[in-house]
């Protein structure tokens, strides 16, 4: 008989075949259950089941198998102190614990889950081999990501696992299982008397891992660090990739603006660019190609531009790429980069390239996290705004025109990534004018207008909130705006809309707020 043993039980089988055909290799005796040892036997290797192993058959159902003396013995035992309690339970020490948990995350997901299919996949047995393993991880190497297996093997083929990689090993299981217990725990107490789930559920468990440290937090002196949610989605911050410059670490900064760049661009369906200063959207184009969408945001505010950061919604190309060498940018983020457009770019010094692979549809659902002193406010993401404009209600004299529809539809899509009071002039594919973060809306429209200079006669205006009094829209109209979109809502409705239709101004009611503090 084999002097080590590895207990093997897995939900997900990626790579478990290539992993087990090299423990036997080594002289690994393989201890197994259910899905697993018929996946090991299937594949010509032997297998002793864990019932031969404890003596003991499996019940009702599966449900108990693992959980035995001689399994958690095996596996808690430390040699030269537990030696007559393992001779005494008839077990023997098990070295290596390879388990992954029945997919109770994923079942969960699925539309129309029955609360039973749910508890079916809580799994018992393998969280408690995890923790078992992890807690004596002076001895033990427990393994529960397939990315692990090939480190892990090289190691044993080595000689033995490293402590530090046992150590490190030990950490991801208690995360994993943490992780798994918050999910259950969320999934539980989001249902109601009737079993239909809660949006918000009673306990929240957000499990992140430390991707990377940052150059700084929002000052050189605050230290930082980045986190990504496990749960993450393709396509957001979390999974872009770093293809570098030969410059800098991320910053706080950086990463918010980039991520409040990548919010707005997913506006829109066309080639679109949007150009990011201190969270706030400074430029946003259109374009017939990703190079004309870019340079017309540029244009829209080109002091602001500088130093700035720019999100793109299609692969930067070679043309666009020298465009955006023209100006000094903090960082790019785009779904990828041709290899001509990779060259050019990391020429520039300490440029921060990202590519996240794909571009989330606006309208993609997602909880918002907001910490706050000793507590997290959380909410559904704004992910609506696109059609708002064309279905909203005509209330001056004067309906719009369709060019100022599409140039309100524009305009109405980017104030609400502006923070407020928010106030965007805009044309029917760039913005000309950004008033933002002001605390009074008339302040707003007075940093839009002169912003817009020249360009605000004959621009829309777009309003994240209703106005609470006629001089923001007198205002506007006296720069020569020509039509305005709002949610409506104020007890001065009335006088605002007499206002516009004095100036002679079309103005729609969308009867949405998009607030962005």
């Amino acid at each position: 008989m084999s002097h080590r043993k590895a207990i093997v039980s897995v939900s997900d089988k990626t790579g478990l075949v290539a992993l087990a055909r090299g423990l036997v290799e080594l002289g690994f005796e393989l201890l197994s259950t259910g899905g697993t040892a018929r996946a090991l036997t299937d594949a010509g290797l032997p297998v002793t089941p864990v019932e031969a192993y404890t003596g003991s058959p499996e019940v009702m159902g599966g449900r108990v198998k693992t959980l035995h003396p001689r399994v958690h013995g095996g596996i808690l035992a430390r040699l030269g102190t537990d030696d007559v309690d393992l001779a005494r339970i008839g077990a023997a020490p098990i070295d290596l614990v390879v388990v992954n948990l029945y997919p109770f995350e994923q079942t969960i997901t699925k539309d129309g889950v029955a609360i039973d299919e749910a508890i079916e996949n809580i799994d018992i047995g393998g969280p408690s081999m995890l923790r078992s393993a992890a807690k004596n991880h002076a001895r033990v190497t427990v393994v529960c990501d397939p990315a692990d297996y090939e480190a892990v093997l090289a190691q044993l083929k080595a000689g033995a696992v490293d402590a530090g990689v046992r150590r490190a090993l030990a950490a991801k299981a208690f995360a994993h299982t943490a992780a798994y217990d918050g999910a259950i725990a969320g999934y539980l107490s989001s249902l109601g008397p009737d079993d239909k789930r809660e949006r918000f559920p009673l306990y929240l468990t957000l499990p992140f891992e430390r991707s990377y440290n940052l150059r700084y937090g929002e000052n050189p002196h605050q230290a930082g660090a980045f986190y990504q949610e496990r749960r993450a989605t393709q396509g957001t911050i979390a999974f872009a990739q770093s293809l570098g410059a030969g410059g800098k670490e991320l910053s706080f900064n950086n990463l918010v603006d980039l991520d409040a760049a990548l919010e707005c661009v997913r506006e829109f369906e066309g080639p679109a660019a949007v150009v990011v200063k201190h969270t706030n959207p400074c430029g946003v184009g259109l374009g017939a190609s990703l190079a004309d969408a870019y340079r017309t945001a540029r244009e829209a505010d080109p002091v602001s531009a500088f130093g700035g950061i720019v999100a793109l919604n299609r692969e930067v190309d070679e043309a666009t790429a020298r465009l955006l060498g023209e100006t000094f940018l903090e960082g790019i983020i785009a779904p990828r980069f041709s290899e001509v457009a990779l060259e050019l770019l990391r020429k520039k010094k300490n440029l921060r390239l990202l590519a996240t692979g794909k571009i989330l549809p606006a309208d993609d659902g997602m909880l918002i996290y907001r910490r706050v002193g000793g507590g997290l406010v959380v909410q559904d993401r704004d992910a609506t705004g696109a059609g708002e404009v064309a279905v909203g209600k005509v209330v001056t004299r004067r309906a719009p025109t369709d060019a100022e529809l599409a140039a309100l539809d524009f305009g109405w899509r980017v104030v609400k990534h502006v923070k407020s009071n928010a106030i965007v002039l805009a044309r029917e594919t760039f913005t000309v004018g950004v008033g933002a973060g002001q605390m009074s809306r008339v302040e707003s429209v007075t940093i839009a207008c002169r912003k817009a200079g020249d360009q605000a006669k004959g621009s829309v205006l777009a309003s994240d909130a209703f106005f609470p009094f006629p001089d923001g829209v007198e205002l506007a109209a006296s720069h020569g705006v020509t039509a305005v979109v709002q949610p409506g809502g104020s007890v001065k409705d009335k006088d605002v809309i007499e206002a516009a239709d004095k100036a002679g101004l079309a103005m729609v009611f969308t009867g949405k707020r998009h607030f962005r503090h």
